[in-house]
């Protein structure tokens, strides 16, 4: 199995821990928990700057000592957007489940510090499609770099089954701005229905990364460099939260040279 890929794991918990340590790359951090109804979770995000986001269901969130109330709403990432939560570094957070809730905890170095904790609703979400034809998917952007952050681009992708997305294969893996930005980056996948699949390639020009990966519900894949488009397989919807840091927070990316004609397209 690629080392690329993390496995699904089934029930209530902790369920997925990267840090840049484990990953082996400097910036990105992404956990993922499961609460039951009545189930408590807290956390201290210490030097890193954090969004915490409602992959599903609903609960009390606290930050600092401050309520901020009952967040979420959603029971399933294919049905409207998320709440989500932004917190700087040195804070304190809180969660306690109304229903079962599933929560994202995406993490990066705070470069400056300094911005106040803020609650992101739905409606604060810009949305986007991108794409044709059968390159068709619909982006929600969480923490686009036009809002305030020190380094973390949050956004989630709906990719309908049938379709490719993170297509034409592109990449950010160069600190050569304006041309193009160094992100490392994770993907956390879910299936609808979610005995779905697809298929997801992290590949260098030279290919010395060449790593192809059957993906399924609850799968998160690393990408420390290199293309990275993925494939959902017919009759089944693909969901995928982003989460992406480097020295410098914005979003330049290279096509692969011999599928930039697609964009023609």
């Amino acid at each position: 199995m690629s080392k690329l890929l993390i496995k699904a794991v089934d029930g209530i918990g902790h369920i997925a821990n990267i840090t840049p340590e484990s990953a082996g790359w400097t910036y990105v951090g992404f956990d993922l928990h499961r609460l039951e109804a009545g189930q408590s979770l807290c956390g201290k995000t210490e030097d890193k700057e954090v969004c915490l986001v409602f992959v599903t269901g609903k609960g009390n969130v606290t930050a600092n000592g401050e309520d901020l109330g009952l967040l979420g709403k959603r029971m399933s990432p294919f049905d409207g957007k998320p709440w989500s939560v932004y917190l700087p570094e040195g804070s304190d957070w809180s969660i306690s489940a109304e229903t079962g809730v599933e929560l994202a905890v995406c993490s990066a170095p705070s470069l400056n510090g300094g911005l106040p904790v803020r609650v992101i609703s739905p409606d604060d979400l810009g949305q986007e499609t991108r794409g044709k034809g059968t390159n068709t998917r619909y982006v929600t952007n969480i923490l686009p770099e036009n809002e305030p952050a020190d380094s973390l681009l949050v956004v989630e992708v709906i990719t309908p089954g049938g379709h490719t997305s993170s297509y034409p294969p592109h990449k950010h893996d160069q600190d050569n701005l304006p041309a193009e930005s160094y992100l490392e980056e994770t993907y956390y996948h879910r299936f609808n229905p979610p005995q779905g699949f697809g298929f997801q390639r992290v590949y260098t020009d030279d290919r010395s990364l060449d790593e192809a990966m059957a993906i399924e519900d609850g799968d998160v894949v690393m990408v420390p460099k290199g293309y990275h488009p993925c494939a959902a397989c017919h009759g089944y919807d693909l969901y995928y939260l982003n989460v992406m840091a480097g020295p410098k927070r914005t979003w330049k990316f290279h096509n692969a040279a011999e599928h930039e004609w697609l964009t023609k397209l």
